[in-house]
């Protein structure tokens, strides 16, 4: 599943890409630095790029997922940081709602 979550990723990033001065190097693949240190997103591409995520995994999953909350952007290691850290983090919401 994470596979899927990483091409839903790069499919935002893409479209994302168009619009960004600074682009994602989405040739990096899971390594490509989305937010943070390196990172090219300021908050107006990040928020951007979670909402368009949420919609696309709505739409391919059917479930509807919250990407960012409290304990989201408090944790010291970030979940958004990369491309990979970002699925990873996504596939665990999707895994634990089908619990």
């Amino acid at each position: 599943m994470k596979d899927e979550i990483v091409n839903v990723i790069l499919k935002v990033c893409i479209e994302l890409n168009e619009q960004l001065k600074n682009k994602i190097d989405i040739n990096q693949g899971e390594d490509a630095v989305l937010f943070g240190n390196n990172g090219v997103l300021d908050s107006l591409g990040f928020i951007n790029l979670i909402v368009s995520i949420e919609s696309e995994i709505e739409e391919k999953y059917g479930q509807n997922l919250t990407l960012i909350d409290g304990n989201s952007i408090s944790q010291e290691e970030s979940h958004f940081k990369t491309i990979g850290t970002f699925a990873a983090y996504i596939t665990d919401l999707l895994t634990q709602q089908s619990i």
